[in-house]
């Protein structure tokens, strides 16, 4: 089966990788190369998910898609010819939530240089303390004991020594060390649902990361302490919001509204089958129906806008510690090509009730956005393949050189995780 497969000349065993994107519609595998600090896709797989397969962003069929997983790695191999030997895998849906925790370490001595057992002891405090202030908040809101919430990924968003950002604080003095983590969590049914695929898949898994992180991360703006937004990616069945402020990921929330929502209101007012009111609704968004037509689905599709809409002002506004929300809103993600998505965004005062300094600006994020990541393939053409990429991105960060800081969470991370 596998007999086409060969190395690339001129690369090394262990550089491949895939990105693994399991949404509620698709499926979506890239074959990815790590050349250093870019990554190349060399392969491209997609496999539509069945109706009971996935709700809301949640596995609810293990198996289907465990099927649709390898075919959609399998396609992805075979465009590439190469195998494949590590895996990141995304997560989403309603119940994964994130949020960046800012603690404070007094050190002892503030003249002796911090040194890495030093550093070691101070990021596995601040990462305990920063776990146990969200996993307690996200348990709450969602309503799981907290033993059932489970940390997906943590990542350091800022370091300061006495009001000093710094990357590395290994050799430097100073009194107050600031650091500031970002955590995601999931319900446990829901994380050990994606670990059971990976294992299933006999990869050497990097990591399974919250997709909205990974968006709020694609644009590599991490070096550009000023750079502020709010992205929101609409799927099958969820909508992902991140908010990044001064460089930072701030945090992560999901609403249970997305493209499957839409097709269902047009399969009732219609009265056709999900499957005809899909195609119907991609043929809307593309601007491909007789003028009839079009008007009928633009009124269904307007109603289901204004509902949405409703959803993202009271997500946003659930965003606490966020003092003044960022004016540049970035869309990507399948259900964004509805022109009403847009629309709604651009024309309403719905920003009025919240803490926008000024009206936001709507643009879509495109492929060519992602930092660091090349299309070999030229498949990857719209805002719906924004989520595969930003993993490819995150992916190529966790296969690469690890920043002393990075590598002392990840082992914290493990040992939260077991």
């Amino acid at each position: 089966m596998f007999d086409f497969f060969k190395r690339k000349s001129g690369t090394q065993a262990g550089h491949y990788f895939l990105a693994l994107d399991i949404g509620t519609e698709f499926v979506k595998a890239l074959l990815c190369d790590a050349r250093g600090k870019t990554g190349t896709v060399l392969g491209v797989g997609w496999r539509r998910q069945n109706l009971g397969e996935m709700q809301s962003g949640v596995v609810t069929d293990i198996s289907g898609v465990i099927e649709n997983a390898r075919e959609a790695i399998y396609e992805a191999e075979k465009m590439a010819g190469v195998h494949a030997e590590q895996l990141v895998m995304g997560i989403a849906g309603e119940l994964v939530k994130g949020a960046t925790s800012t603690v404070k370490y007094t050190r002892a001595d503030p003249h002796t240089k911090i040194n890495i057992e030093e550093l070691k002891n101070i990021v596995h405090k601040v990462q305990w303390k920063a776990f146990d202030q969200v996993r307690a908040q996200l348990a709450y809101e969602s309503g799981y004991n907290e033993i059932d919430v489970k940390l997906v990924n943590a990542a350091i968003v800022d370091v300061r020594i006495d009001g000093y950002k710094v990357s590395n604080p290994v050799g430097f003095q100073g009194k107050e060390v600031v650091m500031s983590v970002f955590n995601a969590f999931a319900p446990l049914i829901h994380f050990g649902a994606l670990q059971t695929i990976a294992a299933e898949l006999d990869m050497d898994l990097l990591a399974i990361t919250a997709e909205p992180y990974a968006v709020a991360r694609c644009m590599g703006h991490e070096d550009a302490g000023n750079f502020s937004a709010i992205f929101i990616d609409i799927g099958g069945g969820t909508t992902d919001i991140a908010i990044v402020r001064d460089g930072g990921v701030e945090g992560t929330k999901m609403f249970t509204l997305g493209g499957r929502t839409f097709t269902k209101r047009l399969a009732q007012s219609l009265n056709v089958s999900f499957q005809e009111a899909e195609e119907i609704k991609l043929a809307y968004s593309s601007n491909k129906l007789e003028k009839q037509s079009h008007k009928i689905v633009q009124s269904a599709m307007t109603s289901d806008c204004e509902v949405w809409l409703t959803g993202v002002a009271l997500t946003l506004s659930e965003f606490v510690n966020v003092d003044i929300l960022p004016s540049q809103i970035y869309l990507c993600g399948g259900g964004s090509h509805l022109p009403e998505i847009k629309q709604v965004l651009d024309s309403k005062d719905w920003h009025k009730n919240l803490p926008f300094a000024r009206k936001p600006q709507v643009s879509f994020l495109k492929p060519k956005h992602v930092s660091n990541i090349i299309d070999e393939t030229k498949k990857l053409k719209d805002s719906q393949d924004i989520t595969p990429m930003a993993l490819a991105n995150l992916a190529l960060e966790l296969a690469g050189e690890e920043k002393v800081l990075t590598k002392l969470l990840r082992k914290v991370v493990r040992l939260m995780q077991v």
